[in-house]
């Protein structure tokens, strides 16, 4: 279990908290989407998680260490697969693997496991004298992967993995994700794409100005405000009559053959659906409620993601 409790952390200098009281469990085993737009919080929440940032206020307990007292003991069993390139150019894929694994402590019989562990996870064993400058973007993304999971964290954190690749290695990433999650590892995911999120993810996290905005499973989500609203196209005009019976429904706005209901619980959309086939009206599309992540999102924040 992750557990974030009332964290709040201010830059030096900046006007306002990165985050601001911020609250939030994560469960064991779960592959959490965390998103927000640019300036939300994400990457320092990313970086306290992983001890880059010192805890200023509020307390973080991962699987049972708290930090920063425990912020060695943390490290030991995470892992942080960065954005931006974590490996050196000018050594081959093998090379950087060893460097990195030699970083970690490994002693030789667990370090030729791990790399081979790890080439096979991220489909590098044939890229292993090729200097990593030279890779594609797609095989870089997987290599910062493989150094991530050298260590065979309990818990990883992905900051954008498949940012700027193409479909295939897109594909091959995050089937490699779901493998990782699906033997128990804890994985907290942050990405620009909203499908890959609503793919992958069993839990979402929203944040924005440093707060938590919403949490939960997909379809929670989509449904925690399935009565803030209801779009609904008639086939045809209702009559002067037909309109005159539709507004019995308070609040309800006509407009041609568009209609609105700003607040509809499911009660009331089944009054209204009745009302429609007693007096000869069909509808030919309903939106109600968020139809996709990206729906929800704009409308909790306001932004869109890379605002």
């Amino acid at each position: 279990m992750i557990q974030i409790e009332a964290v709040s952390f201010s830059y030096p200098g900046a006007a306002r908290d990165a985050l601001h009281g911020l609250s939030l469990q994560i469960r064991p085993g779960s592959l959490f989407g965390l998103l927000g737009p640019n300036g939300s919080g994400k990457t320092t929440l990313i970086s306290l998680l992983t001890g880059l940032l010192p805890l200023q206020r509020g307390q973080i307990r991962i699987h049972g260490q708290a930090l920063p007292a425990q912020a060695g003991a943390i490290q030991n069993f995470s892992a942080l697969v960065p954005q931006e390139y974590a490996f050196y150019p000018r050594l081959t894929v093998m090379e950087n693997l060893r460097f990195f694994g030699s970083v970690l402590g490994l002693r030789a019989a667990d370090l030729r496991e791990r790399l081979d562990t790890a080439l096979n996870a991220a489909g590098l064993a044939s890229f292993v004298s090729v200097r990593a400058g030279h890779l594609s973007g797609g095989l870089k993304r997987r290599l910062n992967l493989a150094i991530g999971l050298l260590n065979r964290p309990r818990l990883l954190l992905l900051d954008e993995p498949t940012v700027g690749i193409d479909p295939q290695s897109r594909r091959f990433i995050l089937d490699t994700i779901r493998e990782i999650n699906a033997r128990g590892t804890t994985v907290i995911y942050t990405s620009h794409y909203m499908e890959e999120v609503e793919s992958l993810c069993d839990e979402i996290g929203v944040l924005d100005d440093g707060c938590l905005l919403a949490q939960g499973s997909l379809e929670q989500l989509l449904n925690r405000d399935a009565d803030h609203g209801l779009r609904l196209t008639l086939g045809t005009p209702p009559s002067a009559a037909q309109q005159a019976a539709l507004r019995s429904v308070p609040a309800l706005e006509i407009a041609d053959r568009e209609l609105h209901l700003p607040n509809c619980n499911a009660a009331v959309l089944q009054h209204l659906l009745a009302l429609l086939a007693a007096n000869g009206l069909h509808a030919s599309r309903i939106n109600y409620g968020y139809g996709n992540l990206e729906e929800l999102f704009l409308h909790l924040t306001g932004r869109q993601l890379r605002d």
